[in-house]
């Protein structure tokens, strides 16, 4: 497939992997993914039986990139490289996605309150029949927190569209005590990584990185 431009078709939601695309200066077309009712997810996030979480979430960002770039076909786009990006975080082997409500927005803080996770972000790009895949891995620890500090942030719209129920850019930066590993990737883009890839296909990113 010759690109059509040094653009990438981006299959992700996440506003934030949206600027941080944009921060490195990489043009982007959103194409997006369905993953509601009536026919259900194009792309199943569900967690296999027995599935570990790091082969977790390199499956789905793959599954989302390879579906992806068949959509791309199908409504005869114009051809270009697609990116997807899936995180996931996990604690004493439990993976932790959206929250669904209070409740359990409530119970996820409660399992991170005073203690170490792991984030893991996997980026795939496809073109053709080949995909480029990282996984990234950070070590985050949240600060002891109150029942009133977790309820106050439960009460607003913040942790009920992240994986573990919280933000590291947003207002629970406060939680946050030490981080090892990648900012970015925390959010849902490790950069230095998803730059590597561009580059292996063929999108230059302030040229090589290494």
């Amino acid at each position: 497939m010759k690109p059509a431009d040094n653009k990438i078709y981006l299959a992700s939601k996440s506003p934030r992997r949206r600027e941080l695309l944009r921060q490195i200066g990489v043009e982007f077309e959103l194409l997006l993914l369905r993953d509601a009712a009536p026919r259900g997810p194009e792309v199943s996030e569900e967690v296999l039986s027995g599935e570990k979480a790091e082969d977790y979430v390199v499956r789905v960002t793959r599954e989302k990139a390879e579906f992806a770039s068949k959509m791309m076909m199908m409504r005869r786009l114009p051809a270009r490289p697609v990116m997807s990006a899936d995180t996931t975080v996990v604690i004493d082997g439990r993976i932790l996605g959206k929250p669904a409500d209070q409740v359990e927005a409530m119970d996820m803080l409660r399992a991170l309150s005073g203690r170490t996770h792991q984030v893991l972000t996997s980026v795939a790009l496809h073109r053709d029949d080949e995909t480029w895949q990282t996984l990234q891995v950070s070590d985050v620890r949240i600060a002891t927190l109150s029942e009133e500090m977790m309820r106050a942030y439960c009460a607003t719209s913040e942790p009920y569209d992240k994986a573990g129920g919280y933000g590291i850019q947003g207002l629970a930066s406060v939680f946050i005590e030490h981080i090892a590993g990648s900012y970015t990737g925390i959010m849902g883009l490790p950069l230095h990584e998803t730059a590597k890839l561009l580059n292996q296909a063929g999108i230059p990113v302030l040229g090589s990185v290494s």
